[in-house]
């Protein structure tokens, strides 16, 4: 699944949140996250959702991002919107956190309680 792309939907707002979310799943995937993309990564549709975290940081990150922390049911336990570079947050109760470009928190209307389908595209 490392590597594999998916569609990111949530359900509660009838709306997609990324088009193109890379998954990673292994130890340097998961803490490398978006370090190392360039500000053109920062496209609408993008993303990436990091498996088995409970925290997201924005170390090597030159541009903000937007955090959503994920249960094991897919629902938003916290969101929180254009994080700036060299930060850290972390949550206790997460399964997954997706990092998407800034505003897309904005743009979905994603809130707390909201239910996500992801969706892998071949």
């Amino acid at each position: 699944m490392n590597g594999r792309s998916l569609y990111v939907y949530n359900k509660t707002r009838d709306t997609f949140v990324a088009t193109h979310a890379t998954v990673r799943t292994g130890l340097l995937g998961r803490l490398l996250g978006v370090c190392g993309k360039t500000k053109r990564w920062a496209q609408l549709g993008n993303g990436m959702c990091i498996v088995a975290a409970r925290f997201a940081h924005t170390i090597g990150i030159t541009f903000p991002v937007d955090l959503v922390f994920l249960n094991q049911e897919n629902r938003v336990v916290y969101a929180e919107a254009h994080v700036r570079p060299f930060r850290i947050v972390k949550l206790s109760q997460a399964a997954k956190v997706l990092e998407l470009p800034p505003h897309t928190i904005y743009r979905s209307g994603t809130v707390v309680g909201d239910s996500f389908e992801m969706t892998t595209t071949w």
